[in-house]
């Protein structure tokens, strides 16, 4: 099976020669961004490091910083289960320190650490915060616990979680425990779960959550060939969400193969001027619901990098918000991930 060919299980792999294929001009290269969601392994197929995540975010966007999120990467071998997450924390600390050293000049990255915590623990998942907390050296942000489950696209994404995850009482119950820390909580499912989000969200009014890729609109196995379909069902769904005024929304992520856009199979990669007439009605739809102060643009790098390079990604965010104010520009790109995760503002 070729590198272009459906593989079950995985996302598309990252192909530099296919990706050099297309180049683009930057659009609006003196907007600052804050990166609020990318990933750092080793035990991939393709390891994605400090240099790798460099190498992206210095293609001609003004990256002033980022936020890594978990991915079950460098987890403790040893040692209690509950604290052999925190290694993800610790190895991500040891880069984020790394750039503190001026090595990349102004760029600085991580200085937002998500982590994993067991929220079925219940109130016994303080004992990982604690741990995260000390490891990050003051970055540790909060954690992600994802639920994506969905039987119908078991053969080509696997089920993340146990199905009804955000309904259980235990685990809300753990989730409660982040406000003492000042935590936050990177909420990720798929469409056809939004009851379970809101059904978390009535049980905890106050504690500050995010949902990862625009929660996830499928668009494979059942879904495929029915876009008009899921997306009535996604934005009905969203537009509830969004009354919830703890909750944000981070926009991008649908590179994966699970939302069924498939860049990946074409000969070229696509253009920020295809991406954005393909995934522009969800962002506007969700700004236009949660307002761009709950937004965020987000990369999800490496792993939307199977389907675009982060120079194209990032200026097909710059074309969709081109119709929105410089406030809301400033929210969308920075403002918003530097207030939820209590990041330094961008100068």
């Amino acid at each position: 099976m070729s590198d272009t060919e459906r593989k079950p299980f995985h996302h598309p792999r990252v192909r530099p020669d296919w990706l050099s294929k297309l180049r683009e001009d930057i659009v609006d290269p003196d907007q600052p961004i804050i990166d609020p969601h990318h990933h750092l392994w080793r035990a991939r197929p393709d390891q994605y490091l400090l240099d790798d995540l460099v190498a992206d975010v210095t293609t001609g966007h003004k990256v002033h910083s980022t936020v890594f999120i978990q991915c079950r990467s460098a987890y403790r071998k040893d040692g209690p289960e509950v604290l052999r997450p925190v290694g993800e924390t610790e190895f991500v600390a040891a880069m984020a320190a790394e750039s503190e050293t001026g090595k990349y000049g102004a760029f600085r990255a991580c200085p937002g650490i998500i982590g994993h915590a067991e929220c079925l623990l219940g109130d016994g998942v303080d004992v990982t915060l604690e741990a995260h907390i000390e490891a990050g050296g003051g970055r540790f942000k909060g954690i992600r616990d994802s639920a994506t489950y969905d039987a119908g696209i078991a053969p080509t994404a696997p089920p993340g979680a146990p199905e009804g995850l955000y309904r259980d009482t235990t685990f809300q119950r753990g989730v409660s425990r982040l406000e003492k820390f000042g935590l936050t909580f990177e909420a990720w499912l798929y469409h056809p779960q939004h009851g379970d989000l809101l059904d978390l969200l009535k049980h905890r009014t106050t504690q500050k959550i995010v949902l990862n890729h625009l929660g996830g609109p499928l668009g494979v196995g059942p879904y495929e060939g029915k876009r008009k379909e899921v997306f009535a069902q996604w934005a009905t769904s969203i537009r509830a969400l969004a009354k919830a005024p703890n909750l944000f929304i981070k926009l991008g992520g649908l590179g994966m193969n699970v939302n069924g856009f498939g860049y990946h199979h074409q000969p070229l990669p696509p253009g920020s001027g295809e991406m954005a007439k393909d995934w522009g009605p969800y962002m506007e739809t969700a700004i236009e619901a949660f307002g761009a102060e709950r937004c965020m643009f987000e990369s999800n790098f490496p792993v939307d990098k199977g389907m675009c390079s982060y120079a194209v990604l990032w200026n097909a965010f710059k074309r969709i918000a081109a119709g929105c104010s410089t406030d809301e520009k400033a929210a969308l790109f920075h403002g918003t991930a530097a207030r939820f995760y209590s990041l330094p503002p961008v100068a």
